[in-house]
């Protein structure tokens, strides 16, 4: 499958049906997503691997992994109406992942790769900080999307996990108005795709 092929069949997944600003549920624009796990897949860490997506919404990293050749995928999150979302999604790409209902701390097993977009901590300051870590216990690789702003900061943690960045792509990511508390039609973000590794 080209990246534009995987970009397309991204583009018709069932996204956020009752969005919620507490869990920051803003969906992963295709063409993003489509890249990251481009990039993941010519690096090795996809096609044959056993992939987790924590945070996974309504499936798109999950369903693309599957696309890609993965062995096993495993997607996680706390919102159960996305799951269901995620699990029609997989079913209308004959994609065999499993999803799981639970807060990111619950999350338990070892994976080759974590490929994830949590929350940027626009809501709650550092919410992201727990998939970090979490994916650093789970996964040999991972690849998450932050907003560019904080990823000196997130360096220093990610070192303190005895990890390192060994790869940094930005992307423009384009947020429509969703929320009341939105005061512009759409907003852009710089944001960043970061890949980990274990020292």
């Amino acid at each position: 499958m080209k990246q534009r092929e995987l970009e397309m069949a991204l583009q018709k997944l069932e996204g956020f049906a009752n969005p919620d600003p507490g869990l920051e549920q803003y969906p992963t624009p295709a063409k993003i997503a489509a890249d990251m796990l481009y990039t993941a897949h010519g690096l090795g860490d996809i096609e044959g691997m056993s992939i987790i997506d924590l945070g996974c919404g309504t499936g798109v990293f999950s369903i693309g992994a599957c696309m890609l050749g993965a062995a096993k995928v495993t997607g996680l999150d706390k919102d159960r109406m996305a799951l269901e979302a995620a699990m029609r999604n997989a079913a209308a790409n004959s994609c065999a992942a499993d999803f799981v209902c639970g807060d990111v701390s619950t999350a338990s097993g070892s994976y080759d790769t974590c490929i994830m977009n949590p929350p940027f901590g626009s809501q709650r300051r550092h919410a992201d900080m727990p998939f970090l870590v979490k994916a650093d216990e789970l996964a040999d690789v991972t690849y998450s999307l932050h907003n560019a702003e904080t990823v000196v900061f997130l360096g220093r943690k990610i070192q303190s996990l005895g990890r390192i960045v060994d790869l940094e792509k930005r992307y423009k990511l384009e947020i429509r108005h969703t929320f009341g508390f939105h005061t512009r039609e759409k907003a852009m973000f710089d944001v960043a795709l970061i890949r980990t590794v274990r020292q």
